[in-house]
């Protein structure tokens, strides 16, 4: 915890020390200190085992896919059998199966019909804010264009595993939310480590995963939830506007100043403002995006073939790209894992809020989540990258150039889609960093309290946080991003294993309030 204290600490002081500094220099500045206060942590949960002399796997990433391929063998394949079920309950067609009548006696869940705050679509829109965002953009042409067309197939079937930890976390987050008084509802990790294994024998055991999650979870709001969205999104913007004669080219405070503002603007009102938000922006940009590239694809629809081609043939034969066979598997697994969040438990804080006496009701629409996010918009990006020509394959490019390469495989198309991105990219960021605003609250008024001061304290800190990312260089930023969401796997993957058989029980029971319906 002391570090933490320190690196932002030494975060704040860096920064507005900047009276006689020029834009550029400034933020330089906040590059290297940024850097140097959190190179201690990222290299500690990057930390790569060897596979071969020159390529090496993060730990982290083995323990997410194993997890991953655990649960969807545990639970029997449920990433397929309960996708229309999923579609099912996110359309209402089950929604009476919640009502009192129907279950008089509801057991460790919500007992009054339409306590929570957000309906199914609204958590799910909530959820998939966080989750479809600039790593669906930017991680994608970075992971192809290191690993080649071949890592697509990887990142393909990590959205498929992560459809069973998304059900699994979010079954529990539900299950186990503590709601206040006035009805605000607490959830995520944190409480389902805490009380779910104090069922289970293991109190002392169980707060302590509880507060190392919560911890990173506030690590990883201020880093993949915030710096890293604003960072791209101004990237692409003083790309679109003249590169450096753009009238914003050093500027990252200002733009990132300006995406703050309207940031706390939304986060002050909760996750029922957030989620009147993101159930408008979601379906918006989503649509807008697909349709961009579903446009690419049409104009080249003769080459889509080899370009699918060049995926299976790249996944399992990579000739001449960077690292072989092991390099395109775990470029496809690192981005996959990193674009769904799947078995980091971030998504169940927000699925938790949601209004249901049926736990596994929101864990089965949870698993669509890896579907939209990876296996369609990751997929589509990518085949609009290979046909377009955009990648060199086995030429490793820099994170700022991510979104940028995406721009310029819709530019290929047509000449204002850049623009059109632009705006896409921008609402990606912006819901991200709303719905990321709101798992870092929910962590810090689990570790310091629920009064309304405290959590004042966590939003202004991370509107703080989003100027200090438009302002940094993206290498940066990036590691301590990934570091701090892959720290939040460790003590969730330990609470999802040992709870299993409780989400068990809890789909059992779904199933035969569904049956009742329909009989």
């Amino acid at each position: 915890m002391k570090k933490l204290l320190f690196t932002f600490c030494a975060l704040l002081s860096n920064t507005f020390l900047f009276s006689q500094e020029t834009p550029q220099s400034l933020d330089q500045r906040i590059d290297q200190s940024f850097g140097n206060a959190t190179s201690w942590f990222t290299d500690a949960i990057l930390a790569e085992i060897p596979i071969t002399e020159n390529i090496g796997i993060p730990w982290v990433l083995i323990v997410l896919i194993a997890g991953a391929v655990y649960f969807s063998t545990y639970f029997k394949l449920i990433n397929f059998r309960g996708f229309f079920t999923a579609i099912n309950v996110v359309s209402g067609k089950y929604d009476e199966v919640d009502s009192p009548e129907q279950q008089p006696d509801i057991p460790e869940t919500i007992k009054v019909e339409g306590e929570g705050e957000v309906t199914h679509f609204q958590a799910l829109t909530a959820a998939l804010s966080a989750t479809v965002g600039l790593g669906n953009i930017a991680g994608v042409a970075i992971a192809l264009s290191i690993g080649g067309p071949g890592a697509t197939f990887w990142m393909i079937l990590v959205g498929f595993l992560g459809m069973a930890s998304k059900f699994v976390e979010c079954t529990l987050g539900v299950k186990y939310r503590e709601i206040a008084a006035d009805g605000t509802v607490y959830g995520g990790p944190m409480y389902y480590l805490k009380n779910g294994l104090k069922g289970l024998g293991l109190s002392k055991f169980g707060k302590a995963l509880s507060v190392i999650f919560a911890i990173m979870c506030i690590g990883g709001s201020f880093g993949g939830g915030n710096m890293f969205q604003v960072n791209q999104a101004f990237k692409l913007f003083e790309y679109v506007t003249g590169g450096e004669e753009s009238f914003i080219y050093g500027q990252g405070w200002l733009f990132g100043l300006v995406m703050a503002i309207f940031t706390g603007i939304v986060i002050i009102g909760g996750i029922k403002k957030i989620a009147k938000v993101t159930d408008k922006i979601v379906p918006i940009m989503v649509v807008v995006y697909v349709l961009a590239i579903l446009t690419i694809l049409v104009m080249n629809y003769t080459q889509i073939p080899n370009a699918i081609y060049q995926i299976f043939d790249g996944a399992f034969n990579p000739t001449g790209v960077a690292g072989g066979f092991v390099g395109v598997l775990i470029q496809g697994f690192r981005r996959g894992a990193f674009s769904n969040e799947a078995g980091i438990g971030s998504s169940s804080i927000a699925h938790s809020a949601v209004k249901t006496n049926y736990p596994a009701s929101e864990g089965l629409v949870a698993l669509l989540e890896p579907f939209i996010d990876t296996v369609l918009v990751c997929t589509m990006t990518a085949l609009a990258l290979i046909i377009t020509g955009q990648l060199t394959a086995g030429s490793e490019i820099s994170f700022e150039q991510g979104v940028i390469l995406t721009s310029k495989a819709l530019e290929s198309g047509i000449s204002w889609f850049p623009y059109l991105l632009t705006v896409a990219v921008i609402l990606f960021a912006f819901s991200s960093m709303i719905s990321w605003s709101y798992y870092g609250f929910q962590a810090w008024s689990y570790l310091f309290g629920r009064k309304k001061r405290t959590g004042n304290i966590y939003k202004i800190i991370f509107c703080v946080f989003t100027v200090i990312g438009a302002a940094a260089t993206l290498n940066s930023v990036v590691d301590f991003s990934d570091a701090m969401i892959f720290a939040m796997m460790v003590p969730n993957m330990i609470g999802l294993v040992l709870l299993a058989p409780k989400v068990v029980k809890e789909l059992k029971r779904y199933k035969l309030a569904i049956r009742a319906k329909k009989a």
